[in-house]
């Protein structure tokens, strides 16, 4: 059993979510995404992603309403995938392992292309796009820089198979300073 809240997090196109399923299932945690909630919310609300983004810069409950959900969930036996669930477990006093997982430019915009089926260059614009909105919406709701905090481990998975990042952070997690109760 793992001890403590896992959070997975890092820019569009990184492997984060790939990962945390991949993790998730290989060590009995349950997943929860805060990337697929915004993305259903967006669906229930009948807009597109890049313009939900966009109204979340002038609506800061889209974006506080999420983070609380997942933040009511952040308990061990968990995995939370969101780019800043790991700094607000911090935040609350939650304990927390947190995981970042990033990958350069280039191949993050190839991953959401072929995610998605659109061009590169609409996947590049989407991406530039969607991580300043979301860099800006953290400063300036709960004052995070997402370049500032701290993670306990950083996978760059630019050339590694979702497979290798996910041995990679399970072999973290079952480490004794990790929070391993098994």
């Amino acid at each position: 059993m793992i001890g403590w809240v896992v959070t997975i997090g890092g820019p569009p196109g990184s492997g984060k979510s790939t990962a945390g399923r991949l993790v998730a299932e290989h060590l009995g945690l349950e997943f929860r995404s805060a990337g697929e909630e915004f993305r259903a919310e967006a669906r229930r609300r009948g807009m597109e992603l890049d313009a939900f983004g966009r109204y979340a810069e002038t609506h800061p409950e889209v974006d506080r309403d999420l983070d609380a959900a997942m933040q009511a969930l952040a308990r061990p036996g968990r995995l939370l995938e969101g780019r800043i669930q790991g700094a607000l477990c911090r935040r609350n006093g939650v304990p927390v392992r947190t995981i970042v997982v990033t990958a350069e430019e280039g191949e993050r915009v190839r991953r959401v292309a072929a995610r998605d089926g659109r061009p590169l260059a609409d996947a590049a614009t989407e991406v530039r796009t969607r991580e300043a909105s979301e860099r800006a919406r953290y400063a300036r709701y709960y004052g995070i820089d997402l370049d500032r905090e701290p993670a306990d481990l950083t996978i760059d998975s630019t050339s590694l198979p979702p497979a290798e990042v996910a041995r990679t952070i399970e072999a973290f997690l079952r480490s004794p300073g990790a929070g391993s109760t098994a």
